[in-house]
């Protein structure tokens, strides 16, 4: 697990990135924070370490009479619309995030970090098993019969008598947490909130995603170094070369 510093967001949708050497990178637009800190864990009283973070507001109308009077003790702003926990070092919750303190992207990430991304993938029903596990279906033939897109047999006979765990069949396809790991982070634009990363990121637009340091230590290179080009030589022309001038 990461214990590094994360904040909430929305993904926006992808964008490209020009560089200086006309290459472009695909990249993922989210929207990051601001996230307030809204609760600390301790080991004292919890057994872990963790900050409690908010983002985006909600209507007062819609917070249970406890939640409204929670917030309004911590002086928090607002009442947040998402909480999440991070796990964190102990010291960096203890000295670095005090409860209320508003933590924007610039803050936290900066050009090059590589971070992890969680989400939750777009959700796609009820579907079969050609389009959930990409298989062929049966022959469309002047003997079939509505058995073009079925998933063929299921049954081992008398021995096991019955259907194997795990077999590919039917079932609900996508709506799940996935968590796209090791992204670079290619720019910060601190007005908006906005932060640019490398790559797809799973979800809808608009759709919740918490933005994270990597797992892995790892360093990522966002453009490769660009080589200038050597001037192809003539080998024929070459040796001619050396014949006159010797």
């Amino acid at each position: 697990m990461s214990l590094k510093m994360g904040l909430l967001g929305r993904k926006l949708g992808m964008t490209r990135v020009f560089h200086d050497d006309g290459t472009s990178l695909g990249c993922t637009a989210l929207e990051v924070g601001p996230c307030v800190v809204t609760a600390q864990r301790t080991p004292e009283k919890h057994g872990y370490v963790a900050l409690q973070l908010g983002f985006e507001q909600r209507s007062p109308r819609h917070l249970r009479l406890s939640e409204s009077k929670l917030f309004e003790k911590l002086k928090i702003e607002g009442t947040p619309a998402v909480l999440r926990e991070v796990r964190l070092e102990a010291n960096d919750a203890a000295t670095k995030f005090e409860v209320g303190k508003v933590l924007k992207a610039d803050e936290v990430f900066k050009s090059g970090d590589v971070v992890d991304v969680v989400g939750v993938t777009k959700g796609k029903g009820y579907q079969g098993v050609m389009k959930m596990h990409k298989m062929a279906g049966s022959v469309n033939g002047h003997g079939s019969h509505e058995f073009f897109r079925h998933g063929g047999s299921i049954g081992c006979r008398l021995t096991p008598g019955r259907v194997h765990k795990g077999k590919r069949m039917p079932q609900h396809m996508g709506n799940v947490r996935c968590t796209a790991s090791d992204l670079v982070v290619v720019k910060i634009y601190p007005e908006q909130n906005v932060v640019l990363v490398k790559g797809p990121v799973p979800g809808p637009a608009h759709g919740l995603v918490f933005l994270k340091g990597s797992s892995k230590n790892v360093k990522k290179y966002i453009v490769p170094v660009v080589q200038k080009e050597v001037e192809a030589k003539n080998p024929m022309k070459a040796s001619k070369k050396g014949q006159t001038s010797g």
